[in-house]
């Protein structure tokens, strides 16, 4: 990542010195460092209110509660892995968070619930089943309060920074039905292919 960040930072630097615009592009780099900060001490606020209402929400029971409660149907999108395993946990914990639309709570989870993966399934090279299905949970995630987007918005003066939730619902749950879809077809051709080569 740091090379494509390289390469495009230098194309600016080169464009910039062809179309003889350096001169715009010293002042844009000073407001986009202004901009950053001011966003980031916005988004700040958000990220620790609902990282707290998260530790509440672990400490008084209602996030187990949850656990208990997602455990099933989880279950049935990952059945090779014990429900009762630590997994499974970081499984329901990255979900909660990607449904509260923390994306900056649900990033970490989602690290260790790969790694629980890998222990519990011995995983080497190859992605398991249940790995590729954790990675399109984690990207195609219903949010029923996506809380960043919505912060952003306030900080860039919306009226009504919270108007999006309908469309958010929407789409959201469209785009993880098909991307599940896509998992369960995917593996049935696996397996076909599979089946042909033995």
């Amino acid at each position: 990542m740091s090379y494509v960040i390289f390469v495009i930072i230098s194309m600016s630097f080169v464009f910039s010195a062809c179309n003889g615009t350096m001169n715009d592009l010293s002042v844009a780099a000073l407001t986009s460092c202004k901009d950053a900060v001011t966003l980031c001490i916005s988004l700040c606020g958000t990220i620790c209110l609902w990282s707290g209402v998260m530790n509440v929400a672990g400490k008084s029971g209602i996030v187990s509660g949850l656990s208990r409660l997602l455990s099933k149907p989880l279950s049935l999108l990952f059945p090779d892995i014990s429900r009762k395993g630590s997994a499974m946990q970081y499984i329901i914990l990255n979900f909660i968070s990607n449904l509260l639309g923390l994306g900056n709570a649900s990033t970490p989870l989602g690290i260790k619930a790969m790694q629980e993966l890998k222990e519990e399934q011995k995983a080497k090279k190859n992605a398991t089943r249940s790995m590729i299905m954790l990675v399109v949970l984690n990207t195609a995630s219903v949010q029923l309060f996506p809380s960043t987007v919505i912060a952003l918005r306030a900080s860039y003066a919306s009226e009504s920074p919270a108007d999006i939730l309908p469309c958010v619902w929407v789409v959201s749950v469209l785009s993880l039905t098909l991307s599940v879809l896509s998992v369960f077809v995917f593996e049935k051709i696996s397996n076909k292919r599979r089946k042909n080569v033995k």
